[in-house]
């Protein structure tokens, strides 16, 4: 299994430094996807990819170039939904990890909050950003999971 390489859901992400922190100690590929606004990179494994404004036009570059096994940087519920389908795996900017036995809830929560947003029933606050420490030591877990997996028995 070749070497898994990272993808960042760029836009508005905040954690982008501790990503390219951790894949730098691996010496493993990121890749930043957005709609623009991304600073060039002099490291070389550093790659910026610049899509077209469409609204999911970062979600289907992603899951067209993701590999299983490859890990993949996202708040986007359903962007997580088809990279864990693809067999990614998948970590939230808050250290949250969208497994295939986590999705769905994942899924369905989404769901209920959009319902209550667009009925008034909620005013869509988003929650406090938890600590970055949690996020470090997630997306290292995964991974060292990752490499693991991509290394011959």
């Amino acid at each position: 299994m070749p070497v898994p390489a990272i993808y960042v859901d760029a836009d508005a992400c905040p954690v982008k430094a501790e990503v390219e922190k951790v894949a730098d100690r691996h010496g493993i590929v990121v890749t930043h996807v957005s709609n623009g606004g991304l600073r060039p990179s002099r490291d070389q494994m550093i790659r910026n990819v610049v899509v077209s404004k469409g609204a999911d036009a970062a979600d289907d570059w992603i899951v067209e170039n993701a590999k299983p096994n490859d890990v993949i940087v996202t708040a986007d519920i359903p962007l997580a939904a088809r990279a864990v389908a693809l067999g990614a795996h998948v970590l939230g900017p808050t250290g949250r990890p969208f497994t295939p036995e986590t999705i769905g809830m994942a899924v369905a929560m989404r769901d209920l909050k959009q319902h209550l947003r667009e009925t008034g029933e909620s005013k869509g606050y988003n929650a406090s950003f938890a600590p970055r420490s949690r996020f470090l030591g997630e997306l290292d877990r995964i991974l060292r999971r990752a490499l693991k997996s991509a290394t011959p028995s």
